[in-house]
């Protein structure tokens, strides 16, 4: 009930997945992307533990299509899985169990995967699939929005989308973007919203990582002249202060 694109970007070695489902959060299910060790995309039927057992062997060193033969051996209901897993060289591997519900499938391209399960048609996961593709002077986190952006455009699941998430990551042991839609109507469009509006904000949350003096996210956003509308204090609050009370 899922449509993924996972990718590793040649030029930056950058990882990650942006999906999208019927079902509610999905990002806290179906998405496995760890620095320096790889992805994995593990849908349809999700089984966490069998995703984290071959993130343990991407972390080993073992190449995308061993772990996917490791999973195979080991998981007796895997044709109720549809996986895609791409290592850290780029080798990308996937597999449609006979059990996802139909139209599933997936594409295979130079070190990234798109798939999709209770889909419209096959014409879905080929929009991600081009989408991808057609983007590629496009950042990477863009990149894999515009592609699920595509295949909802080109008619997503026949029940609709409910949640979608990004996760990538970069250089970096902490995440690039992180985020998750858990609930909504329109998911994708609520994800590109959050995406854009936090993208100035990439470079701050990477320098603060290393560098604590760097200042307050607001004071960084308005030194370059970037305008953000963030949280209020609720009315009895906001009242209390002005009064010179303290809040009840």
């Amino acid at each position: 009930m899922t449509f993924t694109v996972a990718a590793r970007c040649p030029t930056t070695g950058s990882i990650g997945i942006c999906i999208a489902t019927s079902s509610p959060m999905v990002g806290s299910r179906c998405v496995h992307v760890m620095h320096n060790v790889g992805v994995i995309a593990h849908q349809a039927t999700p089984e966490p533990r069998q995703a984290r057992y071959g993130m343990r062997l991407l972390g080993e060193g073992a190449r995308a299509p061993k772990v996917l033969r490791e999973l195979e051996e080991n998981d007796a209901d895997i044709e109720f899985r549809q996986i895609a897993i791409i290592d850290i060289h780029g080798k990308a591997v996937a597999r449609t169990g006979q059990e996802n519900r139909n139209w599933a499938g997936h594409l295979v391209g130079d070190g990234f995967v798109a798939l999709g399960n209770l889909l419209e048609g096959a014409h879905v996961v080929q929009a991600i699939h081009d989408g991808y593709l057609v983007h590629a002077d496009q950042p990477f986190d863009e990149r894999l929005m515009r592609a699920i952006e595509a295949g909802r455009d080109a008619g997503g699941q026949v029940e609709g989308q409910t949640s979608a998430a990004i996760l990538v990551y970069d250089q970096q042991a902490v995440a690039r973007v992180d985020i998750r839609v858990d609930l909504s109507l329109e998911p994708i469009a609520e994800l590109r919203r959050q995406f854009d509006w936090f993208q100035p904000l990439v470079p701050f949350y990477a320098e603060r990582c290393n560098n604590p003096r760097v200042g307050r996210h607001k004071d960084w956003l308005k030194a370059r002249g970037i305008e953000r509308q963030f949280g209020v204090p609720p009315a009895h609050v906001a009242a209390a202060r002005a009064a010179g009370k303290r809040p009840a």
